[in-house]
């Protein structure tokens, strides 16, 4: 994909949610995925011409393992002219040795995104930039259907009552293939996640459930999608407020 069609789709994003406004300071949570490097490259660019004039920090909550290497991003984001900080945690050890969680993705997410959003308001930031896309979007609402028995998913913008600040997610216009078609056209610095239960997850048997229907029933992921983002994405749900 190519970096025009890229800042086309997030400003179309952007702009049908009202997600950024004059002034905004923007946190983007920087995991050294994929997702979250092409969303950091696409900010860095529309701030340069958005009509709202806002800026960009980049945060990385490190959770603790030994194997992380950030060198690339702290390259990448001095060349993209953003400021860039690093939070250092013991997620890991809590949630892999002190507790043992047989399912640890969901109580590492919660100590993640609270440690994120922390340093988020000591920043100064008003606003957090998460990097989710189409396909996220849906393994959500799939996640929840067959776990918790309810129709639900991440609506584009959240505000966070308890800490104010406000999330946002300028991809999700754009299919997860568009971000592998960047990464490759770009070479970003993508960071293998040292996570040890990566790529094992429910997220991921999910992602391969769906995966599998689009395959007997061409054409599915994306009559899926649009369908929730008409029909769960709701301009109810555009502000939607939240305790986190």
């Amino acid at each position: 994909m190519k970096l025009q069609k890229l800042l086309s789709l997030t400003r179309q994003a952007i702009d049908e949610y009202g997600m950024i406004q004059e002034n905004d300071k923007i946190a983007v949570g920087i995991s050294g995925g994929k997702d979250s490097l092409t969303l950091l490259y696409a900010l860095s660019c529309l701030r340069k011409f958005y009509p709202h004039k806002f800026d960009i920090v980049a945060v990385t909550v490190d959770l603790g393992f030994d194997n992380l290497n950030l060198d690339g991003i702290r390259k990448f984001c001095k060349e993209r002219d953003v400021e860039y900080h690093v939070i250092k945690t013991q997620i890991a050890e809590v949630v892999f040795h002190i507790r043992e969680e047989s399912n640890p993705c969901s109580l590492c997410a919660k100590m993640r995104k609270g440690a994120l959003n922390d340093a988020v308001k000591e920043l100064g930031c008003n606003k957090v930039a998460y990097a989710h896309h189409k396909d996220d979007l849906l393994e959500s609402m799939m996640m929840s259907f067959l776990f918790e028995g309810r129709i639900h998913t991440f609506a584009p913008v959240t505000y966070l009552d308890r800490s104010g600040i406000t999330v946002i997610r300028p991809l999700l216009f754009l299919y997860e293939g568009d971000v592998k078609g960047f990464v490759k056209e770009y070479q970003l610095p993508v960071v293998k996640s040292p996570c040890p239960v990566d790529g094992s997850t429910k997220r991921e048997d999910v992602k391969n459930l769906i995966g599998e229907i689009n395959h007997q029933y061409p054409g599915a992921k994306a009559r899926m999608i649009r369908a929730v983002l008409d029909d769960v994405v709701n301009v109810d749900k555009i502000h939607e407020r939240k305790e986190q």
